[in-house]
Parts: structure tokens; sequence; C-alpha cells
């Protein structure tokens, strides 16, 4: 048997704020679902984004307690072009999330920036120079 990763799961401690991040990003969060324990994206090509309150996660294992120092998991979220990182990082700044890296260009080929969403997980931000 194989088995076909289908999801990545996110623990949060906000789900309006970050719900209202990945929606800034531009992922299809649907309407209405700020206040569930468990909300589901789906992200296109058989994959979903999905997020759990704290609560869910220690309903699963009492014991759960948020990680700390970050940088566990990374997004990264492709864009069409460098002009794109640039504003779409703008747009995410100006709106109150926390930027991580100002956009620059990468000696790898590539405009590049990242952000944190309301929990600290690191977002990049890319496009092909």
């Amino acid at each position: 048997m194989t088995a076909r990763m289908d999801a990545i799961g996110i623990v949060v401690s906000d789900m309006a704020a970050t719900l209202a991040f990945y929606r800034g990003l531009g992922v299809a969060v649907p309407d209405g679902t700020e206040g569930g324990p468990h909300v589901e994206a789906e992200l296109g090509g058989g994959m979903r984004l999905m997020f759990d309150t704290e609560d869910v996660a220690r309903s699963l294992d009492p014991d759960w307690t948020p990680p700390t120092g970050g940088g566990r998991v990374g997004l990264a979220f492709r864009l069409p072009d460098p002009a794109s990182v640039d504003a779409l990082h703008a747009e995410m700044v100006a709106a109150g999330h926390a930027g991580e890296l100002e956009p620059f260009d990468a000696p790898w080929g590539q405009r590049y920036a990242s952000l944190r969403d309301p929990d600290g997980t690191t977002v990049d931000l890319y496009a092909p120079n």
C-alpha cells in the first residue's frame, strides 16, 4: 500500500485571525467558518489545508501543548511574477500581518519574501525572476 499526502494541518490559537490571514493570501476558506473548531480549505490538486483550534488538539492528546520556538513548519505560495511578490507582501503587511523578510532577489533566481501567520508559522512568497 502506498500512502498519499492530501492535507496539511495547522493548530491555531485564533481561528478568525488565522483564516483572515490565509484568505489574504488567496486561500479559498469557506465563509462563516471562523467560529468552528475545524476548518478545511481546498488547495487544488487534491490537497487541503486544515486548521484546528488548540482545543481540538487537546481533545486528541490531553498532554498537547503549543510548540515554542517556531520554525517547525513553513508554507510557500508561488506567485506569477516578481511584482506580485512585492504587491502581496505589501498588502499583507498593510493589513496588519507580520512581515518576516522584505522582498528580495534571491541568489537561486527567485523574488522572495516571508510573512508570519498569527501563530508564527513562516509563510514564504516567491516567483521566478
